[in-house]
């Protein structure tokens, strides 16, 4: 258990810190490296033989689990990325200030930062299988970015932390069952039960201090903190279901994305027709005409918008349903053959029993006889046929082997063609809208040609140059000034649908080639293993 060390203010309150380090005899300030891993590794606590032999034993990196750099001095996080399979890390009892270079440790489950000079709680969001984290006895000052759902056990005792901001956060551990804030200024309150207020707040946790709750003392700290515990809930529960909302919303966005019509179920194309569209912006200036028209514009827009929307859908419910229908069939292929060859090494093993329980029985006959000849025929026998069996129950594994790795082959091979045709028909279809669409961009640019005339021809006419757009102008004598308007929006608004066009053209060829790059990859490996499976019999 965390010993609590009194605190002050000021610094008072980094004197327990810094006088229990200064005491201690550490080497010169530092940061990890290379050697010091390779070192503190050698040096782990085995003794005799066995140290000996660990000693002689190279250092593989990926292989090390644990790993202990206490009393080292250090000021820095480093060199870590050399562990990926840590699963326990001890950098008490140092002089480190910043968390900072282990989001890489994944595999992660106990921490240790214990007796340091860390400020802040940071750079943890990636170790998603941490279980025990200890923070005690250092210059915290509140809690946050925590969240960490596998974490069990937390202490963060002896900080600086004058807040309960933060722990109303911890009710999004469910996993969270032991904390510890001995020792920091918020428990010293006189007038604040801590202990009551934390109890009341995280309904899951079993150990405060590790001390147990007992149900009658988090009934009387719920009765204690009623009003602040409802507005906590209040707030969780609108989070809660705003998180939810965000993740519909990023399901339905993969899903549209997967479809390659994201961003088409609206307005979306329309609104980027116009996006730093100057040309278009100066021919709109004209009033209410433009706005009629770009209002019909906008319906046709969203009518076609809408059809390659739903082709989208309607094409990847059916690319789904053959993809989900092709790794059941090689799935159940799979399965069976896996099914045939444990029955027939079940079978060899069988035999192999019985085969042993013969010659160990011949064996002891043989010992037994004067002469033996007949005992050694029989033997010799025995070993021929179960040598015979065991190359036989080999060749046939193989053979099944290899005609798993020829049938998905050939399954894969008739799967890219059905899936590529799918993909294919899907793009000629959405190439059909996407004419439409540019048709009627040129619809749009012939039609506002016509009404800019009439308004700069109306405006002459009637001598009322002066309510002219200062953009427009230039083109009061001009013609070819509105055609280059009209022509270079024209142009914006065509190249906008051209590059959603290509944009879906691309992605889904990249799917395919992606898809099948996976599945061969994962077959592979599939296939490798058996046939590692098999060898092992040879």
């Amino acid at each position: 258990m965390d010993e609590p060390v009194s605190q002050g203010s000021g610094d008072e309150m980094e004197e327990p810190v810094r006088g229990f380090l200064e005491e201690v005899n550490c080497p010169e300030p530092g940061i990890i490296d290379r050697q010091m891993i390779e070192t503190a590794y050698l040096g782990e606590g085995q003794k005799g033989e066995s140290g000996r032999l660990h000693q002689l034993e190279p250092v593989v990196y990926e292989r090390i689990r644990t790993m202990r750099l206490e009393f080292k001095n250090l000021l820095r996080i480093d060199h870590l990325w050399m562990l990926p399979n840590l699963t326990k890390l001890c950098l008490n009892c140092n002089k480190i200030e910043v968390i900072e270079h282990i989001e890489m440790l994944t595999a992660l489950k106990e921490l240790n930062l214990s007796f340091n000079y860390i400020t802040k709680i940071e750079n943890l969001e990636t170790l998603v299988n941490l279980e025990t984290l200890s923070l005690f006895s250092n210059r915290i000052r509140r809690i946050e970015n925590l969240s960490l759902k596998k974490l069990v056990i937390l202490s963060i005792g002896n900080n600086l932390i004058d807040t309960v901001d933060g722990i109303e956060r911890l009710r999004f551990l469910n996993s969270l069952k032991v904390l510890n804030l001995e020792g920091n200024p918020i428990a010293q309150k006189p007038d604040f039960p801590l202990s009551l207020y934390v109890t009341a707040i995280l309904p899951k946790l079993n150990y405060y201090e590790y001390v147990f709750i007992k149900a009658d003392t988090r009934e009387a700290a719920q009765k204690r903190f009623y009003r602040e515990l409802r507005e906590i809930e209040d707030k969780q529960e609108r989070e809660i279901q705003a998180l939810e909302t965000d993740a519909r919303e990023a399901a339905e966005a993969e899903r549209l994305a997967s479809s390659f019509v994201e961003h088409l179920d609206g307005q979306q194309l329309y609104d980027s027709l116009w996006r730093d569209d100057e040309n278009g912006r100066i021919l709109m200036l004209v009033g209410a005409p433009a706005h009629e028209l770009s209002e019909e514009y906008a319906k046709d827009i969203h009518q076609l918008t809408q059809s390659i929307y739903k082709l989208g859908l309607k094409r990847f419910g059916e690319r789904e349903e053959e993809i989900r229908d092709f790794n059941a069939n090689l799935q159940e292929g799979q399965q069976e053959l896996q099914s045939l060859g444990q029955s027939q090494i079940e079978e060899f093993l069988q035999y192999k029993e019985r085969t042993f329980e013969v010659l160990r029985s011949k064996l002891r006959e043989l010992e037994e006889s004067e002469d033996g000849s007949e005992e050694y025929s029989q033997v010799d026998t025995l070993n021929g046929q179960f040598d015979d069996a065991l190359n036989e129950m080999w060749q046939s594994l193989m053979s099944q082997e290899l005609h798993l790795h020829e049938a998905v082959e050939e399954s894969t091979l008739n799967f890219h063609r059905k899936i590529s045709q799918l993909m294919a028909s899907f793009v000629e279809q959405a190439q059909v809208f996407f004419l439409q669409l540019r048709d009627v961009c040129g619809h749009f640019a012939d039609n506002m040609t016509d009404i800019v005339t009439q308004f700069l021809s109306d405006k002459l006419s009637r001598q009322e140059l002066g309510s002219v757009p200062k953009e427009l102008t230039m083109c009061v004598d001009d013609r070819e000034e509105v055609l280059k308007l009209v022509e270079g929006m024209r142009t914006a608004h065509t190249y906008r649908v051209e590059e959603r066009e290509d944009r879906m053209a691309k992605r889904s060829k990249e799917f395919i080639d992606k898809m099948i790059q996976q599945l061969n990859k994962k077959w592979t490996a599939i296939v490798q293993k058996y046939w590692k499976s098999i060898r092992s019999w040879k």
